[in-house]
C-alpha cells in the first residue's frame, strides 16, 4: 500500500506536467491543424533557459518567467517566420518541425552540454514532508507542481470556457471557416493559440526538471507521451487532454513500477484499443478540416 500511494502521487505529478505540455499542443493542432513537432524541443530549452537564468539571477521563480516568456517569444517567431510559408502542406510542417527540433536539441548540446541537470526549488519547496501513510516521506516540490498545474488547468478551463476569447479558440477548433466569416481576425488567432502553447511547453519545462530531469532525449520522451494524450483524449479538446494527461499518466507511472519490462507496451496496447473503439479520442469530435 506504501509504495501504491507513493507511485499514484507520483503519476499525478507526471499527469500535471503532461498536460501543461498536451494542452498547448493539442489546442495549436485544434485550431491551426499543425501538428508541431517542435513542441517537446521548446519543453526541453524552458528548462535549459531556466536553468541559466536561475544560475544568473539565483531566483527560481525569476528563472521561471524568464524560461515561459522566452518560448512564447520563440513561439511568436516560429508562427509569425516559419509556418506562413508552408500553409496547406502537411509534410512541409512536419518536417519543418522536425527540423527544428534537431537544430534545437543540437544548440542545447553545444551551450549545455550532455550531462543531466537538475534545478532545486527553494526553501520548503525543496524539502519532504511525512505523509500519514506508513511514514512516507514526499518531495514538497512534487506536490508544489501538482498544485501549480491544478491551478493552470483551472485557469484555461475558465479562459476557454468563459471567455470571448476561449469562446472564439473553441469555435475555430469546430469550423475555422465559419469564424472567419463571422468578420475575426484568423490569424491574430493562430499567433495567441501558437504563442499560448508554446509558453505552457516552456513553462512545464521548467516545472518537469524535479520530475523528468533536465537531459538530452526528455524532449522525446515528452512529446511521445503528450502525442499519446492528445490522442486518446481528442485532439482539440481541452477536456480531452485533461483526461488523458491523467490516463497516461497513472498507467505509465504504474507500468514503469510493476511491469518495467513491458512499461511501453502497458502504456501504447490501451491507446491502440482506444483508436479501434473511437478514432477521434475518448472526448475528441469529428471537425471541419
Amino acid at each position: 500500500m506504501t509504495e501504491f500511494v507513493t507511485e499514484t502521487i507520483n503519476g499525478l505529478t507526471l499527469a500535471g506536467i503532461i498536460f501543461l505540455v498536451s494542452s498547448g499542443f493539442t489546442l495549436v493542432f485544434g485550431v491551426m491543424r499543425v501538428t508541431n513537432l517542435a513542441h517537446g524541443a521548446v519543453f526541453l530549452l524552458g528548462g535549459y533557459v531556466a536553468y541559466s537564468a536561475i544560475e544568473g539571477f539565483h531566483n527560481f521563480f525569476v528563472g521561471l518567467v524568464i524560461a515561459t516568456v522566452a518560448m512564447a517569444g520563440l513561439g511568436l517567431l516560429m508562427e509569425r517566420l516559419l509556418l506562413p510559408w508552408l500553409r496547406h502542406s502537411e509534410m512541409a510542417e512536419l518536417l519543418a518541425t522536425l527540423g527544428l527540433v534537431y537544430i534545437i536539441d543540437d544548440l542545447s548540446l553545444a551551450i549545455w552540454g550532455g550531462n543531466p541537470l537538475n534545478i532545486t526549488l527553494p526553501g520548503v519547496l525543496g524539502q519532504s514532508s511525512h505523509l500519514p501513510f506508513d511514514g512516507i516521506v514526499y518531495p514538497n516540490s512534487r506536490f508544489f507542481i501538482l498544485g501549480v498545474a491544478v491551478v493552470v488547468a483551472v485557469g484555461l478551463g475558465l479562459l476557454l470556457h468563459r471567455t470571448r476569447i476561449g469562446a472564439i479558440v473553441r469555435a475555430g477548433v469546430d469550423d475555422r471557416d465559419m469564424v472567419s466569416a463571422l468578420g475575426i481576425n484568423v490569424r491574430r488567432v493562430f499567433t495567441a493559440v501558437f504563442v499560448l502553447g508554446a509558453a505552457l511547453a516552456g513553462f512545464a519545462g521548467v516545472l518537469g526538471v524535479p520530475v523528468v530531469g533536465l537531459a538530452p532525449g526528455n524532449d522525446t520522451s515528452i512529446l511521445l507521451l503528450a502525442l499519446a494524450v492528445v490522442v486518446t483524449g481528442g485532439l482539440g479538446s481541452y477536456e480531452g487532454a485533461l483526461l488523458g494527461s491523467l490516463l497516461i499518466g497513472l498507467v505509465d507511472t504504474y507500468g514503469t513500477a510493476y511491469f518495467p519490462a513491458v512499461s511501453y507496451s502497458v502504456l501504447f496496447i490501451p491507446l491502440v484499443v482506444v483508436l479501434l473503439i473511437r478514432p477521434q479520442g475518448l472526448l475528441g469530435r469529428q471537425v471541419a478540416t
